[in-house]
């Protein structure tokens, strides 16, 4: 689950980590209201969306008077902004952080997330951050250094001294930028984040190490020991679809393929759209129903795959184990008759009562295509868009 900047923010400065002030705005009205708050214009305005990139997209205005905070706040507010990181489309931006400007002379990139492939997490540093950070991986990542450490044990307070001493830094500014990374790796731990993201992270004119951003991405898996951040989530700036898929205990993610999938485990779902594509096809969506797939979960599956126009096929590939295939293949028929499905479906089932279920898709008065093997399955699938 990915929360707001602002929201971020509250959190980190729990932690005594030095945030600009700011306050969170939905107006015009609102934001020249923070702007007395705060006590003055020497402000910067930035559009409130799950994505980086905002400055260049025009999110973020920095104003120096009461006029110019008031245009900005009009420019911004309502702005349909497009980013390297909003997937192509775009994004309404409704809410604004109004904050303090922070003269600065150095940007710095720190992030803390899990390397998949070592299985455990790890500190990311630059001494190069900003705008400009995906460039610099991809041109120059020398400048880019990582960092594991111990999820349990955490890091030590040597190691992040270590981290910023071989970049150069030493002094005060050393100090603060090591204190820093320790105490977001806790806010890592602590809070069950998959990613805790500073950039940049700056140094101002007096030598101070400010967050002057902040993104925070917590692990759903984890959410049930945090309650209190669900009242942060903003379903507006989330895929509808995925929304709604989470009201059923449905897991999905839109892709950008025809052919929707439906399967049951995880695993099982990411082989079939492996196999899609060795047929020469492109999955429209990741949806794992679960190992306990119901009717209802069925039909709801089948409403939010066929919300995406793209999709030209459905694929359906389940493994009855703790649910049996006849029940499941019920399911399936059922579904299919309340959504009016138009467009080709293939069914593949294996497990529990497997000749059952095929009985009932056989004379269920559905055209169906059935399937016996997972290959064979995709390659149906992909031969049905022609058909």
């Amino acid at each position: 689950m990915k929360i707001h900047e602002y929201q971020a923010k509250e959190i980190l400065a729990k932690y005594n980590l030095p945030i600009p002030r700011g306050i969170m705005a939905e107006s015009v009205d609102q934001v020249l209201e923070a702007a007395k708050k705060i006590g003055h214009f020497n402000l910067v305005v930035k559009a409130q969306v799950h994505a980086g990139g905002r400055g260049k997209g025009g999110g973020v205005k920095l104003v120096a008077t009461e006029q110019e905070l008031k245009d900005a706040a009009k420019s911004i507010l309502g702005l349909s902004l497009k980013t390297a990181q909003t997937a192509g489309g775009s994004v309404t931006v409704r809410k604004v952080l109004v904050a303090e400007k922070v003269n600065f002379s150095k940007e710095l990139y720190l992030g803390i997330t899990i390397d998949r492939e070592k299985g455990l997490p790890c500190v990311i540093f630059s001494s190069s951050g900003g705008v400009e950070i995906e460039e610099l991986a991809r041109k120059s990542p020398e400048k880019i250094v990582t960092l594991h450490f111990d999820p349990v044990a955490g890091l030590p307070a040597f190691r992040a001294r270590e981290l910023v001493f071989s970049q150069g830094f030493t002094g005060d500014t050393a100090n603060q930028l090591a204190q820093i990374t320790e105490r977001l790796t806790k806010v890592f731990i602590q809070l069950d984040a998959s990613l805790v993201e500073i950039n940049p992270l700056v140094i101002d004119s007096a030598g101070k190490a400010i967050l002057l951003d902040a993104k925070i991405s917590f692990d759903d898996n984890g959410l049930f020991r945090h309650p209190e951040f669900l009242s942060m989530r903003d379903e507006k700036e989330e895929d509808a679809r995925e929304v709604e898929a989470s009201k059923f205990g449905l897991s999905y993610v839109g892709l950008d393929g025809n052919i929707g999938c439906m399967v049951n485990g995880a695993g099982l779902a990411m082989a079939t759209m492996d196999l899609i594509k060795f047929a020469g096809g492109e999955p429209a969506n990741f949806l794992d129903v679960g190992g306990s797939a119901t009717a209802e979960k069925v039909t709801a599956a089948f409403k939010i795959i066929l919300r995406d126009s793209k999709v030209r096929a459905v694929l359906v590939n389940i493994f009855g184990g703790i649910m049996k295939c006849d029940v499941i293949a019920q399911g399936i028929i059922d579904a299919v008759r309340e959504v009016k499905l138009a467009i080709p479906l293939v069914v593949r089932l294996e497990g529990t009562n497997v000749e059952k279920g095929k009985e009932l898709l056989k004379h269920s008065g559905i055209a169906i295509i059935t399937a016996n093997e997972l290959k064979d399955a995709a390659e149906k699938a992909v031969a049905a868009l022609s058909s």
